[in-house]
């Protein structure tokens, strides 16, 4: 069976409840009708003009992405830019666009459980817990079974983001046990991790002001960019999804991107 966009966005509901979205976020269906049916499925972190041209050359009805497409009220749609552009194709080819934002953030097993649990951490609690239940909330703190060294640890840290290289604020411990993490935004979360007892906190977009703080306290941070904390969970979010479909018995295709990059490179003096 076909499903449509409203029983899609209840499976949502399941996993990644809209109630755990923060108050200015704007989550669910943010184009399209909930009367639409579902066949193809396209994943990706961002609502982008070439994730849109993607689903239309996979013929995929249905886009949705981590960061929501309509963020703010829009005052106007201007189509000689890329925002305005990708909203018209997308209602030119009825293509139906959902958001789980800050709502996949806090979920279990959700953007963070996923980034905690891509390094190996267990004892998994939220770093700022939620009113919903205790174990959802924004960010993650964890340990490991037995302390890991620096290089081990890093090395988990590459493997998973897939980066050539990672800002640091203050000094990676020679062991680290407690490690505390939030993809996506999370300078304002630092103190937090520290008070808890991290001895390494991961997040991405920190403040100058923070690093100067973590220098100075003499607690490490890494900043390993919005797009790299938050990337492994929409393989999650397509593996969830493919798995509830088949529960279902629904006919459809879920697919993740393949035309989805990091938005900045690493640039090197040997290569500019």
């Amino acid at each position: 069976m076909k499903p449509q966009i409203k029983e899609l966005l209840q499976t949502l509901e399941g996993f990644a409840p809209s109630a755990l979205a923060e108050k200015w976020d704007n989550v669910g269906l943010l184009v399209g009708s909930p009367d639409n049916s579902v066949t193809s499925i396209l994943i990706g972190l961002d609502p982008t003009l070439s994730l849109v041209e993607e689903a239309i050359a996979i013929s995929a009805d249905t886009i949705i992405t981590h960061h929501p497409v309509i963020f703010k009220p829009l005052s106007a749609i201007d189509t000689s830019n890329p925002g305005g552009l990708l909203l018209q194709k997308a209602l030119s080819h009825n293509i139906n666009i959902i958001g789980a934002h800050t709502n996949l953030d806090s979920a279990v097993d959700g953007v963070n459980d996923v980034l905690a649990g891509g390094l190996g951490l267990s004892n998994l609690q939220p770093l700022m817990p939620s009113e919903e239940g205790s174990a959802s909330g924004l960010g993650r703190i964890g340990t490991y079974p037995e302390p890991v060294d620096r290089r081990e640890f890093l090395n988990k840290v590459f493997s998973l983001l897939k980066l050539e290289s990672l800002n640091v604020a203050g000094t990676i411990p020679e062991k680290i046990r407690t490690v505390a993490v939030c993809g996506g935004s999370g300078s304002e979360f630092a103190e937090q991790a520290y008070k808890r007892g991290a001895d390494v906190y991961l997040s991405a977009e920190i403040k100058h002001s923070t690093a100067i703080w973590a220098k100075e306290v003499g607690f490490a941070i890494i900043d390993g960019t919005h797009y790299a904390t938050e990337k492994p969970a929409t393989h999650y979010l397509a593996q969830k999804l493919e798995q509830l479909a088949g529960e279902r018995n629904w006919q459809i295709i879920v697919q993740l991107s393949e035309t989805e990059v990091h938005p900045f490179v690493s640039l090197h003096m040997n290569n500019s």
